[in-house]
C-alpha cells in the first residue's frame, strides 16, 4: 500500500512511525472489536499520557486511509495496549474483524498530547460518547481523586453496555442521541454550573455538538482557554 501525501506531511511535522502487531482479538457485545497489540517500541519511544492516540493506516481500495484511535490501558512495561473498533461499514472495521495474531498495521504518532492544568482542577466536566469513552476512561483513571461529572451520548442500546470507569465521586449520565445531537448539547449546557472557578472541561463528541458546547463554555460561562480541551471525534453525515 503506497502512503499518500498525508503520511509525508505528518512525517515532515515530526510524526513518528511504528508497526503494531496483533496479539489477541475479541468481540465486545457484537458492536465492537477489541485488539491487543504490541506497540513495536511506541510506548518506550513516546511515553504515555491520558487520552493518548495514534493514527492507524488502512488499505482502502489500494489507497492509504488513516483513522485515529485511543490507546486503551497502555502498559509501558510490556509495550502492549488495546485498541477498540466500532463495527460499522468501513475499511477500519473490516480490518479489525479479520485481524489475527501476527497481523501488523502501521501507526503514526503525531498530534497527541495532554496534561491537566496546574493547579489541579477541583472538578472535571467530561463530555463524550462511545467513540471517546476510552479517552474518558483514561482521564478518570489518571485523575481518580478529582470529582467528575460525565455525559456520554449513545446511538444504540449496545453502546450503554460499554463500561465507564467511574468511582464513587464520579457521576455518569448516558444521553440518547436525538435531534442530530442537539439533545446532548441542551442537556450538557443546562446542567453545567455557571461558576467556572476550579473547573476543567474536556469535550470530545460529534464535531457540531462539540463546537456548540465549547461555545457555551467560553462565551456563555466565560471559561478560560486553559480550562477547556476540545476535539471533535467524528462528523455526522
Amino acid at each position: 500500500m503506497k502512503r499518500n501525501w498525508e503520511a509525508l506531511l505528518l512525517r515532515a511535522m515530526g510524526g513518528r512511525d511504528f508497526r503494531l502487531t496483533v496479539l489477541e482479538s475479541e468481540s465486545v457485545n457484537a458492536h465492537y472489536q477489541r485488539l491487543l497489540v504490541d506497540g513495536g517500541g511506541l510506548l518506550e519511544a513516546c511515553g504515555v499520557h491520558p487520552t493518548m492516540w495514534v493514527r492507524l493506516w488502512f488499505d482502502h481500495d489500494g489507497r492509504a486511509h488513516q483513522r485515529a484511535y485511543t490507546l486503551v490501558d497502555p502498559d509501558p512495561t510490556t509495550g502492549r495496549f488495546h485498541l477498540e473498533f466500532a463495527l460499522h461499514d468501513g475499511c477500519a472495521a473490516r480490518w479489525a474483524t479479520s485481524a489475527r495474531p501476527g497481523d501488523t498495521i502501521d501507526a503514526t504518532v503525531q498530534g497527541t498530547g495532554f496534561a491537566l492544568p496546574d493547579p489541579t482542577p477541583r472538578h472535571l466536566y467530561l463530555v463524550g460518547d462511545a467513540a471517546s469513552l476510552p479517552a474518558v476512561n483514561s482521564l478518570l483513571d489518571h485523575a481518580d481523586s478529582i470529582p467528575a461529572t460525565v455525559w456520554l451520548e449513545y446511538a444504540h442500546e449496545g453502546e450503554q453496555a460499554l463500561t465507564p470507569r467511574a468511582r464513587g465521586h464520579h457521576k455518569v449520565t448516558w444521553v440518547p442521541r436525538e435531534d442530530g445531537g442537539r439533545h446532548l448539547v441542551d442537556t450538557v449546557c443546562a446542567a453545567i454550573p455557571p461558576d467556572t472557578d476550579g473547573a476543567y472541561y474536556w469535550v470530545a463528541c460529534e464535531a457540531a455538538s462539540n463546537r456548540a458546547i465549547v461555545r457555551h463554555l467560553r462565551r456563555g460561562l466565560g471559561a478560560g482557554r486553559q480550562q477547556v480541551s476540545a476535539l471533535g471525534y467524528w462528523t455526522a453525515r
